[in-house]
């Protein structure tokens, strides 16, 4: 028999991150809650969702402040690049990364919140 490990990777200073937590009821699912500014994401975590994602820029936040001080959205950005700024600041990370019965929710629009609230149902 397969063992699924859930895991929520999220910011717990994030107000967004706590109201979506609450949202869809995460502690009765035994979820294993990583924060990632306490414990940052490895390289090997990052590479892992990213495969799962489909590449390493749907991990990433466009909204972070980091990516609008940084003019980022200016610049043409390889998946390498992606990589090296999920790993330089956990605040380019999309939040929050939910992975569920082996299915991954990234961030919080209506839609992925509303597939998180479905598929824990």
């Amino acid at each position: 028999m397969k063992i699924v490990n859930n895991k929520i990777y999220h910011l717990s200073t994030c107000d967004t991150c706590k109201k979506i937590l609450k949202e869809i009821n995460a502690a009765p699912h035994d979820f294993e809650i990583q924060d990632i500014k306490i414990h940052p994401l490895t390289e090997k975590q990052i590479d892992a969702l990213a495969k799962r994602a489909g590449s390493y820029e749907a991990l990433i936040s466009k909204k972070a402040t980091l990516w609008k001080e940084r003019k980022l959205s200016d610049k043409k950005l390889s998946e390498e690049d992606y990589k090296k700024l999920l790993l330089e600041h956990y605040t380019f990370l999309k939040r929050p990364v939910i992975d569920y019965n082996g299915k991954l929710f990234v961030g919080n629009e209506k839609k992925t919140v509303g597939a998180i609230k479905e598929a824990l149902v």
